[in-house]
């Protein structure tokens, strides 16, 4: 009789899941998506938060602190490629020493300070566009020395907060699905999905509501609305201690320390040629499954190193497929820079397009060129809806696969939708520019060209269906693809490809800066958008972007899923 009423009690604790304090818990009473729904809403005020402080800032750089559009295009670029790269020092302390929970809360506080700090730079006295037009010269202001140093020391202490929220946050709400439960491992793709919805949904209402309260009254007030949304997400994501699930990681040692031993005994045993690898892999048996086709040097680590002068051990099978799960994310992290490049350009060079046409709705009423972002979450809302609710269900029908498409395929989608968006964009540019030659407003970078700022919409709405395909198919192939111990580090991988991204953007801006200014030559960036050609830029994205295309296609075709899932 005991045992009879002990097996449905044992059936409903999670395997490697524990509570705050340690003990197991049950599937019914924790985690999955009461746990789950309520980090979603932490990272949409979040979000919210990192939004309404970076979606305007190029208009903040070149009006407020008179910066050139060039060199706040690299200042933006070089802050948003930290913000994505410090995800991997976040992580790395999250998986190895703090763990995601307290990561979360230490990085929540200083990120409630930093944009309490951008708060206060903002009330500093500023020049301003307006002191430095007084006369017709229009001579050149320097601002408050004070300010700058005060604004860029908090922005960069929110991108170093961002770091430890980022991937921490993701990575903890997917944790409180159970991958190896049937209904759980589906609803944990579905997470995926409905994660990007939310930071898109907050992407819309944040860019909409922000950037009028920035451009029409006041920028300290801009700022300051982030700061308290942040505390609201620490308060919420506090609430639901009692209910998340922690993984219970025991005594195992430090994935790092782990992997690393593979490519040091690798290399250590160099010398071993192919027959003794292959005698000690049939030593070993079978290995789990073929894998181990690819890389097969790192198959060296398998023998205990001749060399060595103390005693070791040669790393077991676990050990090396582990490390050959790291070593085959390279190519696709690589091919997938181009993409990350062409989506530095929303929030900077698309923006300033924005301002030189025609924004007004009604009379008295101008339309902030930055709310147009607000049609990428448009665009991800609703795609991200169409794709889970139609797309999806009818792939299963012809692939026989739980997620409909490979992660790979959805990714490699969203990559050619990116190029179309380009296109687009530089189709829309040339048009931008023949009008204002054509109504004679070259030489007057301040006067409104008579062409509707909607017709950039297409390219926005086009950057958000790529993102439903690409971001969201990389969050769950970087996450599902690494070992289970290092999944913050995976979520920051992919984050890394945009900071990378970002400072590429910002490298090639420079470059072409300096090829394309001086002896009279007008540069492709010029502050006075009407003779730049940023049509020329977008059109050498686009081939950039063909190439990368054709690169990850090449590594995606062999590409080989860890654990056999091709989801």
């Amino acid at each position: 009789m005991f045992n009879k009423m002990e097996a449905p009690l044992l059936d409903e604790m999670v395997e490697g899941a524990v509570d705050y304090n340690g003990h197991p818990v049950c599937r019914f009473t924790s985690g999955g998506w009461r746990s789950a729904s309520l980090i979603i809403g932490v990272e949409i005020a979040e979000r919210f938060a990192f939004y309404g402080a970076s979606s305007n800032l190029i208009n903040f750089l070149t009006d407020q602190l008179q910066q050139s559009t060039a060199r706040a295009a690299k200042n933006i670029n070089a802050w948003s490629g930290t913000a994505a790269l410090l995800p991997l020092l976040g992580a790395f302390l999250a998986d190895c020493f703090l763990g995601r929970y307290r990561t979360i809360i230490i990085s929540s506080a200083l990120y409630v300070l930093g944009l309490g700090l951008l708060t206060v730079s903002a009330t500093l006295p500023s020049l301003g566009i307006s002191a430095c037009q007084q006369t017709e010269k229009f001579l050149p202001c320097s601002p408050n020395p004070v300010q700058v140093i005060l604004f860029f020391f908090s922005l960069y202490l929110v991108a170093f907060a961002q770091g430890g929220h980022k991937p921490c946050v993701q990575a903890f709400g997917a944790d409180q699905f159970d991958g190896q439960h049937p209904e759980e491992s589906k609803a944990k793709s579905s997470f995926f999905n409905w994660w990007y919805f939310g930071i898109s949904l907050a992407g819309f209402l944040t860019v909409n509501v922000m950037s009028y309260v920035q451009d029409y009254l006041s920028w300290s007030l801009g700022f300051g609305i982030p700061c308290i949304v942040m505390v609201f997400a620490l308060a919420i994501f506090l609430l639901g201690t009692r209910k998340y699930r922690f993984g219970n990681r025991g005594d195992e040692e430090n994935p790092f320390v782990r992997i690393g031993r593979v490519f040091i005994t690798a290399i250590r045993n160099w010398h071993v040629n192919s027959s003794e690898i292959a005698h000690e892999e049939e030593t070993h048996g079978l290995l789990p499954n073929h894998n181990s086709k690819q890389l097969r040097f790192l198959n060296k680590a398998l023998i205990v190193p001749n060399s060595s002068k103390e005693e070791s051990q040669a790393c077991s099978i676990n050990e090396v497929e582990e490390a050959k799960a790291i070593l085959r994310l390279v190519p696709i992290w690589v091919t997938c820079l181009t993409y990350a490049i062409v989506f530095s350009q929303s929030s900077t060079f698309f923006i300033k397009q924005g301002v030189t046409l025609d924004r007004s709705i009604v009379v008295g009423f101008e339309v902030p060129a930055a709310s147009l972002q607000s049609f990428i979450s448009l665009g991800v809302v609703i795609s991200l809806v169409i794709y889970d609710r139609v797309l999806i269900p009818t792939a299963r029908k012809f692939t026989g696969k739980p997620s409909g498409i490979t992660m790979l395929q959805r990714i490699g989608f969203g990559m050619l939708l990116s190029i179309i968006s380009m296109v687009v964009a530089a189709l829309i540019e040339g048009k931008r520019l023949k009008t204002a030659r054509e109504y004679g407003l070259v030489d007057l970078p301040k006067a409104t060209i008579p062409l509707s700022i909607w017709w950039l919409v297409p390219q926005y709405v086009l950057f958000g269906v790529a993102s439903t395909f690409t971001m969201v198919g990389l969050q769950e192939f970087f996450y599902d693809q690494v070992p289970s111990r290092i999944r913050s580090i995976g979520v920051s991988l992919n984050l890394s490809i945009f900071g990378t991204g970002s400072f590429l953007s910002s490298f090639l801006i420079s470059t072409i800066e300096k090829l394309t200014s001086g002896d009279g030559k007008q540069s492709w960036f010029d502050n006075n958008l009407n003779k730049a050609h940023l049509d020329y830029f977008y059109w050498l994205l686009v081939g950039l972007s063909v190439v990368g295309l054709a690169a990850f296609l090449c590594f995606a075709r062999t590409y080989i899923y860890n654990k056999g899932n091709t989801t």
